[in-house]
């Protein structure tokens, strides 16, 4: 018997309930955590917002539904709670791991899928996308991208093809992430001889892509440094960084680890090619993870090969790692001494993968202690005359947030996001202070 050939009662119940409850036990960790970085940039502007600002990018990612989605929870929840953001984020997580099982399981089995479904929920080194809210736009791209590949395995028709242009069009409305979903589908459909036809369909959706990227793909935020032309050289080990450090992500390891795990795995799936030969679905899951680095390459390498590795760009390589090795792993055995073996080595890398997350949420506390100090001092600083116009409580941490007009605009529409209690964190809080008042005022 081969892993294909296995059948688990209730797999599809087992993965949902095992990812809502992992997730729930990350909402109760993340319970403190409040608004950081990226997020101040909507949470201050959020008041003006137009129809040109919806339409405008976000660090080059398209960001309407992103905006959208943070105006309906300002409009509702307010500042003085993270936990619905938090809750949201760890929603779509859930989702992109049952919808992994969905596919995978369609291609490997019951078993296969449960053990990718069980990487993918505890997958530390994808930290970021999994303990900071404002990363609500590429789970929700990565969640509409997978439900697009899910459809597409469907029987085709014309009301097919509409829904997967659909979902791929409002997975990039989200963020640019959807675009690597866009590969993974069209270069599917490319290389399906009966299907090559059916690519007209996507044909509109790139002619709005690039009239909206021409129109408003250099606006937003800029980069510094500016992305140059000398990215092009760094783009292959930019790359081959990212694609080794995603791969070893999948057993809880990073940095040198990266790329003898990535050439292993790729070994793995050129072997798996060889014998059974190259399927479509796998082939544009691969253009797409191959895409992925190599664009990102171009418009983050000068910031260093080694942020390929973060935490944001992690999630996504190894997810489409997990779906092209579920293909090998289908045809290994389940017999005999095969048996504790392979549970043991899935347990052992969701182990050292989950105890990552959990240093990772860890450490984010105590950054969050820091913040909470910052928001604290600016309360404690609303009304002082020494109060500098473009006071910056923290450069590190809360850079955005560098004119304290706007913050207590933003806190007394949306609620005030500092905790009442008494100051626990005295250090930064006489750091942030400091910072806020003119010096030798009185």
């Amino acid at each position: 018997m081969t892993a294909a050939e296995v059948r688990i009662p209730h797999a599809r119940l087992i993965v949902g309930a095992g990812a809502l409850a992992l997730c729930s036990g990350l909402l109760f960790l993340t319970r403190n955590y409040t608004f950081y970085f990226d997020e101040w940039d909507f949470i201050l502007t959020a008041p003006n917002w137009t129809l040109l600002t919806y339409l405008q990018p976000h660090n080059e990612h398209p960001a309407m539904l992103l905006r959208l989605s943070y105006t309906v929870l300002l409009e509702t929840v307010g500042l003085r709670t993270y936990v619905p953001y938090m809750t949201v984020l760890l929603l779509l997580h859930a989702t992109n791991v049952v919808l992994v099982f969905e596919l995978v399981r369609r291609r490997a089995g019951d078993l296969v899928g449960l053990g990718a479904s069980a990487l993918l929920v505890v997958l530390g080194a994808g930290w970021e996308n999994i303990l900071w809210a404002f990363q609500i736009g590429w789970l929700a791209s990565v969640a509409l991208g997978l439900t697009a590949l899910l459809v597409l395995q469907g029987p085709r028709s014309s009301r097919q093809l509409a829904v997967i242009v659909g979902v791929v069009a409002t997975s990039l409305m989200f963020s640019s992430i959807g675009l690597f979903f866009a590969v993974a589908t069209t270069v599917q459909l490319a290389a399906s001889p009966r299907r090559r036809r059916d690519l007209v369909y996507f044909a509109p959706l790139g002619v709005v892509l690039a009239a909206w990227y021409l129109g408003f793909g250099d606006s937003g935020a800029p980069l510094s440094p500016r992305t140059s032309a000398a990215n092009a050289v760094l783009v292959p080990l930019y790359a081959a960084w990212g694609l080794g450090s995603s791969a070893a992500a999948l057993i809880g390891q990073g940095g040198w680890f990266g790329p003898p795990v990535g050439v292993g795995a790729a070994l793995v799936i050129a072997w798996t090619w060889r014998r059974r030969g190259i399927d479509p679905f796998a082939l544009g899951v691969a253009a797409a993870m191959i895409t992925f680095y190599l664009v990102t390459g171009l418009t983050r390498a000068q910031f260093g090969f080694q942020q390929s590795a973060s935490g944001r760009y992690v999630y996504e390589g190894a997810l489409f790692w997990l779906i092209l090795l579920a293909d090998a792993a289908r045809g290994l055995p389940w017999r005999g001494t095969w048996r504790p073996a392979l549970v043991a080595c899935l347990f052992l890398a969701c182990f050292s993968s989950g105890t990552l997350l959990i240093t990772y949420a860890a450490a984010k506390t105590v950054q969050m202690d820091r913040e909470v100090a910052d928001l604290q001092a600016l309360d404690s600083t609303r009304g002082d005359p020494c109060l500098m116009p473009s006071g910056l409580a923290d450069p590190l941490v809360m850079p955005q947030v560098n004119s304290p007009a706007l913050y207590y605009r933003a806190v007394d529409r949306y609620g005030d996001p500092a905790p009442s209690r008494a100051v626990t964190n005295p250090g930064d809080f006489a750091r942030a202070r400091a910072n806020l008042l003119r010096s030798g005022c009185r």
